[in-house]
């Protein structure tokens, strides 16, 4: 029995990333085909091909797929057009727009910053890792160096980001003194795998006492 239970987890726990990777695609595909999916059907009224199923059947997967490529054909004329000069200042002008309605403009603002900060090249969104002290004495944490200030006394100081787990597009900005902190060899993709993982995956030894 303790090797039929052994095996069921083993099991699950195997077919649970893969059913996740699965519906996130699936998700993902849907969400990027139902823009162009509806100008294809806006083209072909079907109401005629419904009274065929099997037509009709075929009809509804080959618009999913069509109307994919026409999305990713519209978001692919879209970053040409924004890349631009022209481009780029009605961009600002839609986004000034944005900024100006309440509510919207602080959910466009910390969608923004949080995209532009994790589709950056890691080198400039985060400098390196480091081990703190948090949230108190003999509780090590892992944490993102994102720059360097100075304190009152022109000793170099840290600002940190601290992600939260299994969701690291969200945490805390910490300013700490650099002498406070471990610095690691570990690189952002790695303490990235360790927190979405809750540690499942790290390094055998961390530099910590």
């Amino acid at each position: 029995m303790n090797n039929v239970r052994k095996y069921i987890i083993t099991g699950i726990i195997s077919i649970i990333p893969l059913a996740l990777t699965y519906w996130l695609i699936k998700y993902l595909f849907i969400f990027f085909s139902e823009p162009g999916k509806y100008i294809v059907d806006i083209i072909f009224n079907y109401t005629f091909i419904k009274s065929l199923p099997f037509i009709y059947n075929l009809y509804v997967y080959f618009s999913y797929v069509i109307g994919f490529l026409l999305t990713i054909l519209f978001l692919f004329f879209l970053g040409a057009i924004i890349s631009n000069v022209f481009g780029k200042k009605l961009y600002s002008l839609f986004e000034s727009f944005l900024n100006k309605i309440p509510i919207v403009n602080k959910v466009y603002q910390t969608t923004k910053q949080i995209t532009n900060t994790f589709t950056k090249d890691n080198t400039k969104a985060f400098q390196k890792v480091v081990l703190i002290e948090y949230p108190r004495d003999n509780l090590w944490t892992l944490a993102m160096v994102s720059g360097e200030t100075l304190n009152r006394n022109n000793e170099k100081c840290y600002k940190l980001f601290v992600p939260t787990t299994p969701n690291p597009t969200s945490g805390y900005l910490l300013i700490i003194n650099s002498k406070n902190a471990i610095e690691t060899n570990i690189s952002v993709e790695e303490a990235m795998e360790i927190i979405i993982s809750a540690g499942m995956i790290s390094p055998d030894k961390f530099d910590i006492e």
